[in-house]
């Protein structure tokens, strides 16, 4: 591996010293998010391999270009999983594509997104430096937590070449429960539950039902369903997959752009016309609608502003707009100036998250 951390050296160096943008890219299974790519592809693939896993530490240790399904197989045969659940888009996923990209699946409600479970990163930088942040051990971070900044940074700070995440036990009981209830007694419903110890661990609202999964302790699971109530859905570990890979039907319909909208999970329903898909207790809600001075990009944007929260234009549509919500200056100043202090001659995906840096 010495050689491939070398030739990713030489390509760095080179491409500083001729300012020619880099296009980081590992499996390619997230090339459609983001800002238009620019740049030459500098594939991460190579650079794989599962470096240290301790079971009884409850921690994996893996190189970027590493297949997720190589880590899931692993942490499978000790009874581990990936909390987080992130997507996978396919086979050709990579840890590194998975970190730089942050997307976080259902889980993301119970147990945390994947920032949260970055222990520690290295990071090579524009000078063909080999940076180290973090750690292998839950508490390692006095400071500026660099290794989670460079999670959701889609790669415009640096080549991640190893991560470090923290994983958990897969829980021995689940059980997912259906529900017909409206959009506002749904988001009432799961801020009520989630304000009890509930071992609800996702939920999903969407065409009038409310799904959510208990998870954990067999008797916390047999109790919160009795207390609960709901019928129980039989496939539920392939309704969870579906809406993790989404490959849900809500997300078959490509005809409008898919928004991807953050708000406190309390907020009340949207005033938007369309068709729209809860997640995450409610902080999470997919939105399509077609494109009209009604639903433009201002209009959404200003609408998840008023309810607390901001937008992104996730997939589809045009994106010229602008993909991720606008920065406040104060906050466009912080990213100017990561940006600078780490690549300073800005190859590293120009302009995936915001067209200026």
């Amino acid at each position: 591996m010495e050689q491939t951390l070398q030739a990713f050296k030489e390509r760095i160096v080179a491409a500083t010293a001729s300012a020619t943008p880099l296009q980081i890219r590992g499996g390619g299974t997230k090339d459609w998010y983001g800002q238009a790519l620019r740049g030459e592809v500098l594939d991460t693939r190579p650079y794989s391999g599962i470096i240290d896993y301790e079971p009884t530490e409850l921690v994996i240790t893996a190189r970027c270009g590493t297949p997720l399904s190589e880590i899931d197989a692993a942490l499978a045969a000790n009874n581990q999983v990936l909390a987080f659940e992130p997507p996978r888009f396919g086979g050709a996923s990579t840890v590194g594509g998975m970190v730089a990209a942050g997307l976080s699946g259902p889980g993301r409600q119970f147990s945390g997104s994947v920032r949260d479970f970055v222990l520690g990163a290295d990071l090579m930088d524009a000078q063909g430096q080999v940076l180290h942040f973090g750690g292998q051990v839950m508490k390692n971070v006095a400071g500026y937590d660099v290794s989670r900044l460079l999670t959701g940074s889609l790669g415009t700070l640096g080549l991640i070449l190893q991560v470090s995440l923290k994983v958990l036990p897969q829980p021995f009981a689940s059980s997912t429960r259906v529900f017909e209830v409206d959009e506002a007694n749904a988001i009432r419903l799961l801020n009520e539950w989630g304000g009890q110890p509930l071992p609800v661990s996702a939920s999903a609202w969407v065409n009038g039902v409310l799904t959510i999964r208990l998870s954990g302790a067999q008797a916390a699971v047999d109790a919160a369903q009795k207390k609960l109530g709901g019928t129980e859905l039989s496939n539920g570990d392939d309704f969870w997959c579906d809406l993790r890979e989404q490959s849900h039907a809500f997300f078959a319909d490509t005809a409008a752009p898919l928004w991807r909208i953050s708000l406190p999970s309390v907020a009340q329903p949207l005033a938007l016309s369309g068709t729209q898909l809860i997640e995450w207790g409610g902080a999470q809600r997919w939105y399509r609608g077609d494109t009209n001075a009604e639903n433009s990009a201002e209009s959404i944007r200003a609408t998840a502003v008023a309810a607390g929260g901001h937008a992104s234009l996730y997939r589809g549509g045009d994106k010229s707009v602008g993909v991720f919500h606008p920065l406040a200056p104060a906050v466009a100043k912080i990213h100017r100036n990561l940006k600078a202090s780490f690549d300073p001659s800005g190859i590293f995906n120009p302009g995936r998250m915001y067209p200026e840096f």
